[in-house]
């Protein structure tokens, strides 16, 4: 495998010699299972199919008929069974049965540059806003619009980049979002006034869903790391295109082809054929006659947020009184984690309000703030399966605590005092975010998880473009303000995770 990919060329089956194994022939562990909803003990393809493990090895055998059989149950649970959607449901099947392996966790560190971009890049806004205002002349609470230009940008690139990956493919759109977060931030650098600089950053916030000339500096070095991150997923790594949105395309042979790739890089065998696919759902040029239209694939992202589709969160009092307090959470954070974080720069520049502090010292204890902040996500890795914590335990106190000390960061204005608070404030708080990322999928029944989850996070998202002109309006009343409303919200979240009536530790998800 050559160092430098060629991320142009269309692959073939012939392309990944040796991983095809005959659907006959193929076994698999007799664990797997299929169905995120079935409880342990409970694996219905093995007991509805009469797929029998092997007393010998522990493994199953496939056969045509018993795989339409799990595709049939599948259509009739999700009530979609047109040629594309048999077809994907035996993808999946495939890409199950591979298994877990190189590829995976070299995607896994790829889209991790992607998560890196969006933290690195709203700290990088937080960083600047002390010099936008001595550069351009704004004042300390109008430049923090900047943060809203931003924000604005997240919003539109989460909305676009969902639709516009099912339009153009998940290959291009996943390449493009760091590439264009990178060409805008190095823009950023060059920025000739506050208005142009807002523009940019927003432009840079669609990619992505100091001292004199300094902030120059670190906006074109932020922009140099996104791109070297770009070229890293470009060019040293070949990400195959989904197979599904291959199929939708009506390119079936490159989906059977993009599967393949997988196995080979996972150096796994897989019975993925074009014959199967058809056996199960028709011949290719029955998908091809169900080739779906850029209206229709707008109309199936839209219909995830349908009455329908949200109608079963609330099919029980537990489980609507669950939903709406993990939607209440995610707003409250999402407005109250910007209001402390995305300014907590300037608030430390001008704490002091006889002498700001040096530039200097604001960026190391924002650096050492940063660091110190770590190693919560890895505490919270423990104690959410503690006896007695659980979920709930860990992220109810954690947001306690860290409503508290935002708080307590107003009471001195002396930079150790901060950098004392504000480490222990960056401590608990990525416990609490970790907690919540983890545990919120996990609340919500399978076949409406995606829902669910997409509107907490779409509601983060707006709260979170609401911040900046919170902080705008209430900051010029008084600079501790925006501080307060913050320490309020998380307070207001605390309250919501002691009323969740749902603890998913050592249980099964929906």
């Amino acid at each position: 495998m050559p160092f430098i990919i060629n991320p142009f060329r269309k692959q073939d089956v012939s392309d990944f010699t040796g991983v095809y194994t005959p659907l006959a022939d193929f076994r698999r562990p007799s664990s797997t299972n299929d169905h995120g909803d079935t409880k342990p003990g409970e694996l219905a393809d093995e007991k509805k199919l009469d797929v029998s493990p092997s007393p010998s090895n522990g493994f199953s055998a496939y056969t045509i008929d018993a795989l339409r059989a799990e595709i049939d149950l599948g259509s009739a649970a999700s009530g979609h069974d047109t040629a594309y959607d048999r077809k994907s449901k035996v993808i999946n099947k495939a890409i199950t049965d591979i298994g877990m392996g190189r590829y995976q966790w070299s995607l896994f560190a790829l889209c991790g540059f992607g998560w890196l971009a969006d933290n690195m890049w709203l700290q990088g806004v937080a960083l600047t806003l002390p010099s936008l205002t001595k550069e351009f002349g704004p004042s300390e609470t109008q430049v923090r619009y900047t943060t809203c230009a931003l924000f604005i940008g997240l919003c539109l690139g989460a909305s676009f980049w969902g639709i516009a990956s099912d339009v153009i493919g998940r290959r291009l759109a996943f390449n493009m979002t760091l590439f264009l977060a990178a060409v805008f931030g190095l823009g950023v650098g060059g920025g000739s006034s506050w208005i142009g600089v807002c523009g940019l950053y927003a432009a840079l916030g669609v990619g992505v869903g100091g001292n004199g000339q300094g902030w120059r500096y670190l906006n074109l070095t932020l922009g140099a790391m996104t791109f070297v991150m770009f070229t890293c997923r470009f060019f040293l790594f070949h990400l195959y295109e989904s197979p599904k949105f291959l199929l939708s395309q009506g390119r079936q042979p490159e989906a059977v082809a993009a599967v393949h790739g997988i196995a080979y890089k996972n150096r796994k065998q897989t019975w993925l054929s074009e014959d199967v696919l058809n056996e199960i759902g028709g011949t290719a040029a029955a998908v091809e006659k169900e080739h779906l239209s850029t209206g229709e694939i707008i109309k199936r992202n839209l219909g995830k947020f349908s009455t329908e589709r949200i109608g079963p969160l609330f099919a029980t009092k537990k489980l609507g009184l669950m939903t709406c307090l993990i939607w209440f959470c995610w707003t409250t954070i999402g407005m109250g984690y910007p209001l402390f974080n995305a300014f907590l720069p300037q608030y430390l520049t001008n704490s002091n309000a006889e002498q700001p502090t040096e530039p200097s010292i604001v960026y190391r204890n924002y650096a050492i703030t940063s660091i110190v902040g770590v190693p919560g996500a890895l505490l919270a890795y423990f104690t959410v399966n503690m006896k007695y914590i659980g979920r709930k335990g860990t992220i109810a106190s954690s947001t306690l605590i860290t409503g508290i000390l935002v708080f307590c960061f107003t009471i001195s204005s002396d930079p150790t005092f901060q950098l004392a608070f504000t480490c222990l404030e960056a401590f608990f708080q990525n416990i609490m975010y970790g907690v919540l990322y983890a545990y919120t999928p996990e609340v919500f029944p399978a076949p409406n998880r995606g829902t669910g989850t997409g509107i907490a996070s779409m509601l983060n998202r707006i709260a979170g473009l609401c911040a900046p002109i919170v902080a705008v309006n209430a900051g010029q009343a008084d600079p501790k303000a925006p501080i307060y409303a913050s320490g309020g919200l998380f307070l207001a979240a605390f309250v919501a995770m002691c009323l969740f009536p749902i603890e998913t530790k050592g249980k099964q998800s929906l």
